[in-house]
Parts: C-alpha cells; structure tokens; sequence
C-alpha cells in the first residue's frame, strides 16, 4: 500500500549483514550483560521454548541454549543468521520481518527483542506479533536504549547524525522508548501487560581505537551513514567521539545503559 513502511528484512538486512563479523567479534559482547540480566529475569531454563526476535548474530541465544532452553532465533539478516548457526548448532534460525512471524498462535514460554522491535518497518505490528506468538501467561522482553540524558553512550549515537539521511516524518529516533512511560504504552499498545521495567548497566569496552572504530562502525546505523557519506567520514567521526573515553592504557571505556520491560501475554 503505498506510504506503508517496508518490512524489517528488506530495511535492515543488507544493512545490519554488511560487516557481521565485526558485530559478531567486536560490539555483540558489549550487551552481553543486558542479555544476561534479561535471561535471569525471564528463569530461563530447561524445557522452555523461547524466540530471540532480532537476534542478530546469537550471542543471546547460545547464552539461552546454555541454559537448556529451546531457541529459536530470527534476524533480516542471513549474514547474522549463519553466524548464530555455527554458534548455536541445535538452535532453530530463519530470516523473517518482525512484523510477520513465521510460527503459530501460542508457540513460545517467552520471547525477546534485544534493540529490535523498534527498529522493525511498524514496531507496533511486530511487538503485536510477539504477543500473538507467546503462550498466555507468557512473557514479553523488550529492550531498547536507556534515557540518553547523561548517558555517555549516547555521544556515539549522536555522532552519526550528521551523516544519516534526513529520516522520513514520523520515524522514532534511538531513544523514541527510552522513557518509561512510552515503554509501558508501545508494551500496553500491543495487548501486553507490563510486569517490571528495570536497567542494565552494560558499558561498551574496546581494547583499541582500531576496535572501537570497527565495533562501533559494524551496526546497521553506521552501514546506513556510510551509504551516505563515506567510510572515512564514519570513521572519522567514531575516532572523534572515542577520544573523550581513552584510558590511560589506550583501552576505551564508554558507560551504556539499557532499559528492559517484561511484561505478560
């Protein structure tokens, strides 16, 4: 239909699959404890069939697997997905839009969306469809940006801005659920009933500039900012925002807060 917003896959995957590896290795491990904090909340274990919506390159669902759950996973991007299958080989991974969800009414204990339902073509729609795909009496993990206002991290999402295209009107920005009252709305919009909303210090940590540039400059953002301007401008402008975070070892430490809602289907 026309002024409808495309679907998450054919947005997001070309963009988030351009450098997987770098995700994979360098900036996926920068939220391990946010997936963490999250699985702990949600008593995953064995027997539990769980959906990692988004998952990216399935570093949450290995740590879900490890816990003897039943994971299935997906993503837009197929580069993403094939790294998830090396590291979850009994895990279950498809390329799907949020928005659409392969699976039948009821289907999973519990569902996540780490930094995912917000970025789907319609975020209502794919939140919706999570709800629809959960058990009743299940629960709804969804995970975005803490409140930017003195969160260092935040600088590093502001770099980027120069250089992204002028969004169409009406698109949420990064921080659109950080508030909590927006939260528990998008969480209420879509027929669930919010439980707890807690965050989760999870600071991103680079060895090197050459990591923070390549961690940083792996997500599908900085892939739509290169697309529109260049790789050296991208880079350029993560080594700018680096420099206030260097430590005296050269290592670079960047305080990220995340803000988790779990709520009952």
């Amino acid at each position: 239909m026309p002024g409808e917003a495309k679907p998450t896959a054919e947005v997001n995957g070309v963009l988030w699959g351009a450098r997987s590896a770098d995700w994979a290795s360098l900036q996926e491990r920068q939220c391990r404890p946010v997936y963490e904090a999250v699985l702990e909340r949600l008593n995953v274990g064995p027997g539990m069939a769980f959906l990692d919506a988004g998952c990216g390159s399935g570093m949450a669902a290995q740590i879900v697997a490890s816990r003897g759950a039943r994971i299935s996973g997906l993503d837009a991007s197929e580069a993403m997905l094939a790294i998830a299958r090396q590291r979850v080989p009994e895990g279950t991974f498809g390329c799907s839009d949020l928005e659409t969800l392969p699976f039948a009414d009821a289907s999973f204990d519990a569902v996540t969306g780490f930094n995912s339902f917000q970025y789907a073509g319609n975020p209502g729609r794919a939140l919706a469809e999570a709800r629809r795909v959960t058990k009743p009496g299940g629960r709804v993990a969804i995970v975005t940006w803490g409140p930017p206002e003195g969160m260092p991290a935040a600088a590093l999402v502001a770099a980027l801005k120069p250089l992204l295209p002028m969004p169409p009107p009406g698109v949420p920005g990064p921080f659109a659920l950080s508030n909590e009252e927006a939260l528990r709305g998008f969480a209420d919009s879509a027929g669930l009933k919010p439980e707890s909303i807690f965050d989760v210090q999870s600071p991103f940590r680079y060895a090197s500039l050459e990591d923070g540039v390549r961690g940083l400059g792996s997500s599908g953002v900085a892939a739509r900012a290169r697309n529109a301007s260049s790789d050296e401008a991208v880079d350029r402008a993560h080594t700018e925002a680096l420099e206030a975070f260097r430590q005296p070892d050269g290592s670079y430490h960047i305080p990220a807060v995340f803000r988790c809602l779990i709520a009952r289907a």
